[in-house]
């Protein structure tokens, strides 16, 4: 089958960490076709929509994951997303208006017969951060709103608080509000923009000292251990991109009551990949645009993530 992977560009890729390449190296293993492109290389041509596709192919000892040269391009082509097998969104965040009009293409793409995966409408339907509200049983005490009073009054109520922007990535813009309040209305001025932007604060979950976990679901069944990505020093945030470290870890019995939960309503949805993130036995986001982990879990564990994918995305195509 041709897969397109519509991605950042493949000379940035740091393979022995990243989750698409994973994806790309298990299906190419198979025998399937890949090819790649940017979000900026989709176009509508009143007809059809296209991509100028790159074909590529794995090169070097795939046991080497810092190897240098790792794929071999072949000259992009305009091609119709219609006759690729499966299409892949797997383009970074931020989730901004560039984002969401690519969701709108690929949906185009997906009524003239394109199998895409994640559904667009279902990626653009799920904030991760306020997708939790959905679940409130898993859910610890949470405000979202772009009210400074409203975000004061919830930072004395409990005390001890974490604010963060709804469209941030990477543990980006999140601060953490001790019972003194230090800096309490500078960050609220910041966040919201003066009341200009919705800001999510979130009651302060100590068990972040054990990790921010990711929880993998996949076809609508989790992946059997979580990355528990652990805040290194006096740092806060757990986040990999942020210096956390991460630790491959089986699911707990809350794991997977909150796996097991969300997994079938969102397969349902379209959402092929999902990265839930828990700190404790607290959901705190849903992560649908571009889930990471795979490696480290499968180096960590020998549990192969990028199989278990394949295997989902050849069972959703027939």
């Amino acid at each position: 089958m041709d897969i397109l992977f519509i991605a950042d560009p493949l000379s940035r890729f740091k393979i022995y960490k990243d989750t698409t390449y994973a994806m790309m190296a298990e299906a190419a293993r198979r025998g399937h076709t890949l090819y790649t492109c940017e979000p900026r290389h989709l176009a509508w041509t009143g007809g059809a929509v296209e991509a100028s596709a790159q074909r590529f192919e794995m090169v070097g000892d795939m046991a080497d994951s810092h190897r240098e040269t790792w794929f071999m391009p072949q000259e992009a082509a305009p091609r119709a997303l219609t006759s690729f097998g499966a299409v892949l969104m797997r383009k970074d965040p931020p989730f901004d208006m560039e984002y969401v009009t690519s969701t709108w293409l690929l949906e185009l793409a997906e009524r003239a017969g394109a199998r895409v995966f994640n559904k667009p409408q279902a990626i653009r339907d799920h904030s991760e951060k306020l997708a939790i509200g959905e679940f409130p049983q898993f859910v610890a005490p949470t405000l979202v709103t772009r009210d400074p009073a409203r975000l004061r009054a919830f930072h004395a109520e409990h005390g001890d608080v974490i604010l963060k922007p709804l469209d941030g990535m990477g543990g980006m813009g999140v601060f953490r509000v001790k019972p003194d309040g230090m800096n309490l209305g500078s960050i609220v001025e910041m966040l919201s923009h003066d009341g200009a932007r919705t800001v999510m604060a979130q009651k302060f979950i100590p068990e972040i000292k054990d990790g921010d976990k990711r929880i993998l679901l996949i076809g609508g069944e989790p992946v059997p251990y979580s990355l528990a990505r652990i805040p290194q020093g006096s740092e806060v945030r757990g986040n990999l991109a942020a210096g956390g470290l991460g630790v491959a870890q089986p699911l707990t019995p809350r794991d997977r009551e909150i796996a097991d939960t969300l997994a079938p309503v969102l397969a349902a949805r379209g959402l092929l990949l999902v990265g839930l993130d828990a700190i404790g036995d607290w959901l705190t986001e849903v992560n649908v645009t571009s889930p990471t982990c795979f490696r480290e879990i499968m180096d960590q564990t020998g549990f192969d993530v990028a199989a278990m994918f394949i295997d989902a995305l050849e069972h959703a195509i027939g």
